[in-house]
């Protein structure tokens, strides 16, 4: 039996093949944010809001990437922050986190710094707007700046 065979048809399943490799590589494209992040200064005091932010791992989750809480021991806590996966190289993301029981705004920067292990640094605000460089309502709950400490374990739950 003679098997069927058309030019056609191996075009359209290459190009199949290629949009298919050009999605996956867009969605597992790595961002600067991916990974563990704890704060540069272990000696930092937190209030009980802010400890949960002391060290995050940031990876993929479904189709967006998220923030989860890291415990002393390394233990996985709860989802702090999500934001879209398309966004996931922007230098400065806007969003919302958890902050206690409810939710404030956050803004996270991410920039790179040769001097810094990992060989970037982040910062993260937390607060009621995201104008964080004025005073009173504008003033940020929680700031701290972050270094990157190894690939991210805990996922999103």
């Amino acid at each position: 039996m003679k098997a069927l065979f058309h030019p056609i048809a191996a075009l359209s399943i290459g190009a199949a093949l290629v949009s298919s490799i050009a999605v996956s590589a867009k969605i597992a494209a790595p961002s600067p944010y991916f990974g563990r992040w704890t704060v540069s200064d272990p000696a930092e005091r937190f209030t009980a809001k802010a400890k949960l932010y002391k060290t995050i791992d940031i990876a993929p989750c479904g189709k967006d990437f998220c923030g989860v809480s890291v415990g002393d021991k390394g233990q996985c806590g709860p989802t702090l922050f999500r934001f879209l996966i398309k966004n996931a190289r922007a230098t400065i993301l806007h969003g919302h986190a958890k902050w206690g029981n409810g939710k404030k705004n956050i803004q996270i920067e991410t920039w790179e710094s040769p001097e810094t292990p990992g060989g970037r640094t982040m910062e993260m605000y937390i607060g009621d707007s995201y104008d964080f460089g004025g005073r009173s309502d504008s003033m940020p709950k929680y700031n701290a700046v972050y270094k990157r400490t190894g690939e991210a374990r805990c996922k999103a739950r």
